[in-house]
């Protein structure tokens, strides 16, 4: 069994790195998980350092998503065979005893504990003894709020949790707990407190945020006409957010009222065959979903919108396959993100006929992507020559730095250090050639308000 020293017994702060894989949420609670350790007296290990403790924050959504979770707890346990390898996050849910058994694991959280772990780091000390722990999902209901940005200009505000749609390919009720929401008087302070740390941009993260305030009597709506109010922040983005949650309501105000909302959007579909969203247990239709994408279109011509779809499902049948690829292409949408069903256990699909080979998965995977890379160079192409603000994010470690545009555009420019953290315009050139999803920028003299966009 690996081990470290307690606290007192130290003569240096213990180091502890940290993984995440999966999705923004994942990267908004390992933020928050590095914040209660340093609280505890951790370090954040340098790049080379050797750490005391590794935590990995895991992903769970696929298949190929646990085999990537185990081969990464087994990589950083042959690395660091001295440290404190601690498992959390859907995979830690889903299959505890599956990572504790890897060879090197420590202690093992599930997703009600995950934000609970300087409690279990402290009774590992005292024991040295394995810890698996988990919460029956059913009985997962206490809302654990985060607004952390770690390495990352942008912050993720955590508003939402768990989710009870129970679509019958997906796990995530199952790793995740019921939908639960945190208080919207709450998640303002924490947005101002963002803006008090310099944050020009927060991404409102959950697993099912549309579903926010259903337990608390409250609104996703009004939560984000409070945000709006914040001062200090210049933008707010909305991650994934289901079709039928996303009202003509929210898409008006933000067309039309909203200060700081950008024209950017990400709404899955999974799949643009009626049936086969009928199987998935999808709360929507084609025409719902169309009817969300032209209103967008219609209100916010510049808009990006960025759609998931499922490549494979079970019960997708060559004709209803059609159907779907059809639909997609159909929609004036910005780009896909393609997903090869994935087999999961104990969810209700494995209980329905026409299953897909792997290969055709892949087949259908690739003719999806061609669609996207399409739509995506057609987006791209016509904002050649346009003025956009950008927020600067980074410098690439050469002589060039990155950004995003309000309409979430990736744009390279040449590295500024003062412009890190702040929205400056520039003209987008075009499409970068070794970087098709990024755009060559020219920065501008003119100050922001100037520009009329």
């Amino acid at each position: 069994m690996n081990c470290i020293s307690p606290y007192h017994d130290i003569s240096r702060p213990l180091k502890a790195s940290f993984f995440t894989l999966g999705c923004k949420l994942n990267f908004a609670e390992t933020s928050a998980i590095g914040k209660m350790l340093r609280e505890r007296g951790f370090e954040k290990a340098a790049e080379g350092e050797t750490p005391d403790i590794c935590v990995i924050n895991t992903c769970s959504v696929t298949e190929t998503a646990d085999k990537k979770d185990r081969r990464l707890i087994r990589s950083l346990a042959s690395r660091f065979p001295d440290a404190t390898i601690v498992v959390t996050g859907c995979y830690a849910q889903l299959k505890p005893d599956e990572a504790a058994a890897i060879p090197g694991v420590d202690i093992v959280l599930g997703s009600n504990e995950k934000l609970r772990i300087s409690e279990f780091i402290d009774r590992w000390l005292e024991s040295r003894s394995q810890i698996v722990t988990t919460t029956p999902p059913l009985e997962i209901r206490e809302f654990r709020h985060s607004c952390e940005r770690g390495d990352r200009t942008r912050f993720f505000l955590k508003v939402q949790d768990g989710c009870d749609y129970f679509c019958t390919y997906c796990t995530i009720p199952y790793a995740r707990g019921r939908s639960r929401s945190g208080k919207t008087t709450e998640l303002v302070e924490l947005a101002r407190d963002a803006a008090r740390q310099g944050g020009r941009e927060i991404v409102i993260t959950g697993v099912n945020i549309g579903d926010f305030g259903r337990d608390t009597g409250e609104s996703f709506f009004d939560l984000l006409r409070h945000l709006d109010e914040v001062e200090g922040i210049e933008r707010y983005r909305i991650s994934s957010i289901e079709p039928n949650l996303l009202t003509q309501e929210i898409i008006e105000w933000t067309a039309r009222e909203a200060r700081a909302f950008m024209p950017h959007f990400h709404i899955p579909l999974q799949s643009g065959s009626d049936k086969v969203l009928r199987l998935m247990n999808r709360r929507y239709d084609t025409a719902l979903f169309r009817s969300r994408i032209e209103l967008i279109k219609e209100l916010i011509p510049d808009a990006f919108i960025g759609v998931d779809i499922i490549a494979g499902a079970r019960g997708e049948t060559p004709e209803e396959w059609e159907k779907s690829l059809a639909f997609a292409d159909s929609l004036p949408v910005s780009r896909y993100h393609i997903f090869p069903y994935s087999e999961r256990p104990g969810t209700k699909a494995l209980q329905l006929d026409t299953v897909v080979s792997q290969q055709e998965k892949h087949r259908r995977v690739a003719l999806l992507q061609e669609v996207s890379d399409h739509k995506m160079r057609d987006f791209q192409t016509s904002f050649i020559g346009t003025r956009r603000p950008v927020l600067w994010e980074a410098g690439n470690g050469t002589d060039l730095m990155s950004g995003h545009t309000d309409n979430y555009i990736r744009v390279e420019a040449p590295f500024r250090e003062d412009l890190i953290n702040k929205v400056e315009v520039a003209t987008l050139l075009g499409i970068i050639p070794h970087d098709p999803e990024s755009m060559e920028g020219s920065l501008l003299a003119e100050p922001i308000n100037d520009i009329l966009l």
